[in-house]
């Protein structure tokens, strides 16, 4: 990620984001809200199988069993007090085109980010760690394989 100047700090580490309206007050925004709504864009995003690494999913997969899902697993933000650099770690789907799945992502984040947030995203960087392939285990169980049909 790109280097930000000097960042205040705010509570508990949080990243103040400042926006003055008026002169009526500040708005400070938590680095984890704005990672959040980073990964739920890239969810969104057709091609995208899971955000994160091996380690990060596997721990996902626990959250989930928990029902206590972390939507910005795979996702780091630096943020700054007016802009935010992204990161985010997938993997794809086959057979989809990576460089559109990234391009998608890309797309999906700076919008959700800018729109929602208010900061400016200088980069989303993208890392493909993996391809998900199907296999017989994803295979609808309702549905009868060619050896019950035999």
């Amino acid at each position: 990620m790109t280097p930000r100047s000097s960042t205040p700090k705010g509570p508990a580490g949080m990243t103040r984001a400042e926006a003055s309206l008026n002169g009526t007050g500040k708005t400070v925004i938590n680095d984890g809200v704005v990672a959040k709504v980073a990964g739920l864009a890239a969810r969104d995003v057709a091609g995208v199988h899971a955000l994160g690494g091996g380690a990060a999913r596997a721990l996902g997969a626990i959250r989930d069993a928990m029902k206590n899902t972390d939507v910005s697993q795979g996702v780091s933000v630096e943020v700054g007090e007016t802009q935010v650099a992204v990161d985010v770690t997938i993997v794809a789907d086959y057979p989809v085109q990576l460089q559109q799945v990234a391009n998608d992502i890309r797309t999906n984040v700076i919008r959700a980010i800018e729109d929602l947030v208010g900061l400016e995203v200088t980069e989303v960087n993208v890392t493909i760690l993996d391809i998900h392939l199907p296999s017989d285990d994803d295979a609808d169980p309702a549905e009868p394989t060619k050896a019950a049909l035999r």
